[in-house]
């Protein structure tokens, strides 16, 4: 009987090194942009169907990845509040299915609401009427695929870390990315000061509930994003924020011209992917677009002179962590050509969703990031 061919100590070590996750630190840092790449490709995946089995599916998937690997930052707790959202969006589309109608046609009716009379100009709308199941039915299943949107979005907002995302972006698009992050970050550092003034008004025997108690607390909250303010505009000015270099006007024209036309090929090309039927045009589309807007953003990087004190690296783990991500939406995609029921049950007639095989296991792709991604110190869980 012959001997099982051995594995090379180097490829052992390498994948040893890979697929054991260490504690995080400023030398493995996970890049930012693979967390959203992450996201991303599981909403890409969530676009693909309707089946809320596969949608909770998803969220859990989400929903794990950001328990296992985010901090206790103020950005990181953003999660919770994009659920909330979720759960909003839903609502709301239940609740305008029920009073302005639903074109399905249905037969298993519940119940029947006040219709209020229209003018002939607005005939095919109607407020209030009959109310069915196929109707109630097809606004959940409408309103949780945009609510998994929303979730798979704020994961990457609680997992990516907006200031490390800020130092990864190119030159082109710092002061852009600047805005951003001080938007994303204005209200969660809010949110940190309400709850820590509520905190002391508690300890010190104060009401933290009412009208008067809320118009004290919002005085020194806004005291304090106006200093957080000042601050900003320090040290950009201290480090010459918005210093640029000359360039050739043909260069300039050149790099409006590429990143315009990359811009639109990706949005083309991502609606197409969207898109029930463009996924055929959508994909060729949307790598044509980001070729053209990496060049562009390229060459207008030489604008910016700056410099990045240790920038993030995309090493094995980001590739792993974002290729998961992508593999999840191909795969999505994929299973919406061979079994678009099983993605999109039907709703007239009526019919129980079903768990299709293989696209959860494609779905379960998306839990690579809990076991790879560095696991957040001590230190940086309280940071």
């Amino acid at each position: 009987m012959s001997a099982a061919p051995s594995v090379p100590r180097g490829l052992r070590v390498f994948t040893a090194s890979v697929l054991t996750a260490p504690e995080a630190s400023r030398a493995n840092a996970l890049h930012a942009g693979a967390w959203w790449l992450w996201a991303l490709g599981l909403a890409v995946a969530a676009s693909r169907t309707t089946n809320p089995l596969l949608l909770g599916l998803l969220v859990g998937v989400a929903g794990y990845v950001v328990a296992a690997r985010r901090t206790d930052a103020p950005w990181a707790r953003s999660y919770g509040a994009f659920v909330k959202l979720g759960l909003f969006v839903v609502a709301l589309r239940v609740v305008f299915s029920l009073l302005l109608g639903s074109p399905l046609p249905g037969t298993h009716a519940l119940f029947t609401l006040p219709e209020v009379p229209l003018p002939d100009w607005a005939r095919g709308i109607r407020i209030g009427g009959r109310v069915t199941a196929e109707q109630l039915v097809f606004a959940l299943y409408d309103g949780a695929e945009l609510a998994t949107l929303l979730i798979c979005v704020g994961a990457a907002n609680a997992l990516a870390n907006p200031a490390r995302l800020l130092k990864s972006l190119p030159g082109a698009l710092y002061e852009v990315g600047v805005a951003v992050v001080v938007a994303m970050t204005f209200a969660p550092n809010m949110v940190a000061d309400v709850a820590r003034l509520r905190t002391a008004r508690r300890l010190r025997g104060r009401p933290t509930g009412g009208v008067r108690a809320v118009l004290q607390i919002g005085l020194p909250v806004l005291e304090g994003a106006l200093e957080r303010s000042i601050a900003v505009a320090a040290s950009m000015d201290a480090r010459g924020y918005g210093r640029t270099a000359q360039v050739p006007a043909a260069v300039r024209r050149t790099t409006n011209v590429l990143t315009l036309g990359g811009l639109l090929g990706v949005c083309a090309g991502s609606y197409g992917l969207l898109a029930a039927e463009g996924a055929g045009y959508g994909l060729p589309l949307l790598g044509a677009g980001l070729l053209a807007a990496v060049a562009g953003l390229r060459l207008g990087g030489r604008r910016t002179v700056r410099t990045r004190y240790r920038p993030d690296r995309w090493g094995a783990r980001a590739w792993l962590v974002a290729g998961s991500g992508v593999a999840v939406a191909v795969l999505m995609i994929r299973a919406s050509a061979y079994a678009p029921e099983a993605l999109r049950p039907g709703v007239v007639p009526l019919e129980a969703p079903e768990l299709p095989l293989w696209p959860a296991v494609s779905v379960l792709v998306g839990l690579i990031p809990a076991f790879v991604a560095p696991v957040p110190s001590p230190l940086e869980r309280n940071t």
